[in-house]
């Protein structure tokens, strides 16, 4: 039985990954939360753990005896909760590790789409950069996802980008980067030390549809 740590539990992200192993008998789920009465759905297979990544002993808890750890984490202080998940990871000898960060932390996004989010997100981007040097300086084997601008259309089609790739597209459903993860949780040597983007096919343009 794979055993998954999900950080962050109650993100939008999280849930899709949730409902999507729930019914899987062969891997066994941890909800981390720093609130987890607002998990709106616990699995069978899933144990909701209650803390902040930044408590190291919530953290090392609940980091002990997983195969992967995948974070759905946010906030300005984002590289310092990468930092803690890479210090409790390696002393629990767990190595692998799923991180979502975003679009537009290597400058990696052209044209008047990537002017546009510089202006919009630039500056809050600066510890999603730290957090992504941090991880792929820990000797993890990590896979880091940058997704496009988040929707919650009920669909599932994406594609990805390399680290040194320019970034396509300009949005992507939260189903669809859940599914990514959840294909690389069964499958956990896929994409290890890759460093993704993720968007829709055919959805360049200026800026995103909804803004």
């Amino acid at each position: 039985m794979t055993k998954v740590l999900i950080l962050g539990a109650g993100g939008q992200i999280a849930r899709h990954v949730t409902a999507m192993l729930g019914d899987d008998d062969d891997i066994s789920l941890t909800l981390f939360a720093r609130n987890t009465g607002r998990l709106t759905h616990t699995p069978v297979n899933a144990r909701p753990v209650q803390g902040d990544v930044l408590d190291s002993a919530a953290l090392d808890g609940a980091v002990k005896r997983q195969d992967i750890v995948y974070a759905n984490l946010t906030g300005e202080d984002l590289d310092m909760q990468a930092r803690a998940v890479i210090a409790a990871m390696k002393k629990a000898d767990v190595m692998r590790l799923i991180f979502v960060l975003s679009l537009g932390i290597y400058d990696e996004v052209p044209g008047r789409f990537g002017a546009w989010n510089r202006a919009t997100i630039g500056e809050d981007l600066k510890p999603f950069r730290r957090a992504g040097d941090a991880i792929e300086a820990s000797g993890l084997d990590y896979t880091i996802l940058r997704p496009a601008w988040l929707t919650d259309e009920a669909e599932i089609d994406y594609e990805t980008t390399g680290r040194n790739e320019a970034f396509k597209g300009t949005v992507v459903s939260r189903r669809s980067v859940a599914d990514l993860i959840v294909s690389i949780i069964r499958a956990p040597g896929a994409h290890i030390g890759g460093n993704l983007g993720v968007n829709k096919p055919g959805t360049d343009g200026d800026r995103p549809y909804f803004m």
